[in-house]
């Protein structure tokens, strides 16, 4: 069975506040074609599709376009689940009307499962489809109280095992940060104050895994365990990454064989490093000025706005780095440090400084609690 998958679309998303709606709809456009050329049994979509949890009408109809065109136009089902970014009851609304023409979306999490039966020569594949939870709307949903992320997780888990037929091969849709996985700057964390990982041990005995959280491409837990990785580089720390979408081929013992399959974007972002003179005569014959680039301008001199003289050959520059600070200690470790912290860290910090006491348990929870309901109150409004 050949499957296409995906995840972390993330629609409507803002770079540096430019909206990068159209660079999605020109990878999207080659993904559809994608389908039609690959004819696969089923399209996976793990998770995070907007941005946002009230994600821009534009998002809204773009989602619809594509996926229009996939099921309805090509005729190739989609399993869909909601990851941290969506709202879960947004993503789903006329999910019953939509599934009897192949578009299977789940956003809540519900007692049982979303279970989609497929069929190739050599017998049936159910896909089980896993939307993003915080362990409290697990233990809402079961009935059992979750104190993490991977009890909620194993919990759910351990009931597919429970009704899951004998010699069917089995696949998991889901959206999850698996230890050993590696992040990059532009993942929201699963958890405030808190662990959200969880162990590829928690998988086993699925034939594929198929993942969204992590924006890098990669392969965990003996080849089961995959991210597709995000439609687009959503931050610098993703300059090298290489995009794509992933042909899996199940076969009918359980083997996976993973093939990328790359996009051309419309824009990369890419980061240059020189003085700024040679950037600008560099920029006057570089085919590609369009990308979106940050720039590490080595100069020891001052500069006449340099930004605006940038963006005179590279319309798309989104920031500037002069590297004569960080030489000369005004952007020090300690401070790079700083800056990597999460907000629940730093106030600790703070607190210990003010207080000459460290945050006790009861205190911290109390600030975990808040950070949750600031968090939840952003995807909502943001």
């Amino acid at each position: 069975m050949r499957f296409l998958h995906t995840a972390d679309w993330h629609l409507g998303r803002l770079f540096h506040a430019r909206s990068l709606l159209e660079d999605q709809a020109h990878l999207l456009d080659q993904f559809v074609e994608l389908v039609r050329n690959e004819r696969p049994d089923a399209v996976l979509i793990a998770g995070d599709v907007y941005d946002r949890a009230v994600p821009p009408p534009e998002a809204v109809a773009l989602l619809d376009n594509v996926l229009a065109r996939i099921v309805v136009d090509a005729g190739v089902p989609v399993v869909m689940i909601a990851g941290n970014h969506d709202s879960a009851q947004r993503l789903e609304f006329g999910a019953r009307l939509m599934r009897a023409q192949g578009l299977h979306v789940a956003g809540r999490t519900l007692p049982e499962a979303s279970c989609v039966s497929l069929h190739d020569a050599h017998g049936e594949v159910r896909v089980y489809a896993l939307p993003y939870a915080e362990p409290a709307v697990v233990r809402d949903a079961v009935g059992t109280d979750m104190p993490s992320h991977e009890a909620a997780l194993r919990a759910q888990l351990d009931a597919i095992r429970a009704v899951h037929p004998a010699g069917v091969r089995a696949v998991v849709v889901g959206h999850a940060f698996v230890v050993g996985g590696a992040a990059s700057e532009s993942e929201r964390p699963l958890s405030v104050g808190g662990s959200g990982a969880v162990a590829a041990e928690l998988f086993a005995g699925f034939d594929l895994v198929a993942l969204g959280h992590l924006h890098r491409p990669q392969t965990l837990g003996g080849g089961r365990i995959h991210y597709a990785g995000s439609l687009l580089k959503y931050s610098l720390s993703e300059c090298a990454h290489q995009k794509s979408v992933s042909r899996i081929e199940l076969d009918a013992d359980g083997t996976v064989a993973i093939t990328p399959l790359t996009l051309q974007p419309l824009r990369d972002v890419r980061v240059l490093e020189g003085e700024l003179a040679q950037l600008l005569t560099a920029g006057a014959d570089d085919p590609r000025r369009d990308d979106y680039i940050h720039a590490r301008l080595t100069d020891t001199g001052a500069l006449l706005d340099p930004m605006a003289r940038l963006r005179q050959v590279y319309p798309n520059a989104l920031a500037i780095e002069r590297t004569v600070l960080a030489r000369s200690g005004m952007a020090s470790e300690a401070g790079r440090k700083l800056r990597q912290l999460g907000t629940g860290e730093l106030f600790a910090s703070f607190f210990r400084e003010v207080a000459d006491a460290e945050l006790d348990p009861d205190q911290r929870a109390a600030l975990d609690q808040v950070l949750a309901g600031i968090a939840a109150s952003e995807r909502e409004s943001a």
